[in-house]
């Protein structure tokens, strides 16, 4: 098992902050966000961890893995416009292992190691679900339907009439065989970007369970949602709370 965080995106919702600081950089809780994922994959026991970035934030990421034994990959973009999406940097890293991979904007309270067991008594992939209770929140969403053991059998991303609130979270596990077919998606000419679209077309053709689970959940992609976060960490490292957020 190795883990891949995704970081290549730049992040036009949340500039000017993310002008010079890539977005899973910026401290949340008074910690570069990226560190709280990686507690959570240590946590995990998975002891390979790569990044993938961009060539503009290459650097600045190089020195954050320094002493952490994470392996930055550059996919050698510049901009929002060549981005490589996030399926297309799966595929540019190509780690041939079973496969944990997460966003870097991604920050869940629920532990890494229960979703590692889950993913292992159902066998195939698995993604983690989270509902989120309203229907105008799900738009924003992939949504996932179930079969009574836990078995996705539809998956349709940010739906203009979300037929459920359980929302695909950007946390997913593939087994090595299911890592290999990202070339194959790729090649049929589907969108590289939005990791759920690939559970869309993984859920036809082979296993991929959903892991429910509760407690706090942030997709950071805005700046109320950032400052909510930020709170929320603050709170946890037991530091005063802010009104607007700040890198400071």
């Amino acid at each position: 098992m190795v883990a891949l965080i995704l970081a290549a995106g730049y992040a036009t919702r949340l500039r000017p902050l993310t002008d010079d600081v890539p977005k899973q950089l910026l401290p949340v809780g008074g910690r570069p966000m990226v560190d709280w994922i990686l507690d959570k994959i240590e946590e995990a026991g998975v002891e390979e961890v790569h990044l993938v970035t961009n060539a503009r934030f290459a650097g600045l990421f190089a020195r954050w893995a320094d002493g952490k034994g994470v392996t930055v990959h550059d996919d050698g973009t510049t901009t929002n416009d060549d981005r490589l999406g996030a399926i297309g940097d799966i595929d540019f890293v190509g780690l041939d292992d079973d496969l944990l991979v997460i966003a870097g904007d991604n920050l869940f309270d629920y532990s890494l190691a229960d979703f590692l067991a889950f993913w292992r008594e159902k066998g195939g992939s698995a993604v983690a679900v989270h509902d989120v209770g309203r229907v105008d929140l799900a738009r924003n969403y992939g949504i996932v339907a179930v079969d009574a053991d836990d078995r996705i059998v539809d998956f349709v991303e940010k739906p203009e009439s979300p037929p459920s609130t359980l929302a695909a979270t950007a946390t997913y596990l593939y087994t090595r065989e299911h890592a290999r077919l990202v070339p194959t998606y790729l090649a049929e000419g589907n969108p590289p970007d939005q990791p759920g679209n690939y559970v869309a077309w993984l859920h036809t053709r082979a296993p991929v369970h959903a892991y429910r689970f509760d407690g706090g959940w942030y997709d950071i992609g805005d700046p109320g949602q950032l400052l909510e976060a930020d709170n929320r960490m603050r709170r946890r490292a037991g530091l005063p709370q802010r009104d607007t957020y700040s890198l400071d």
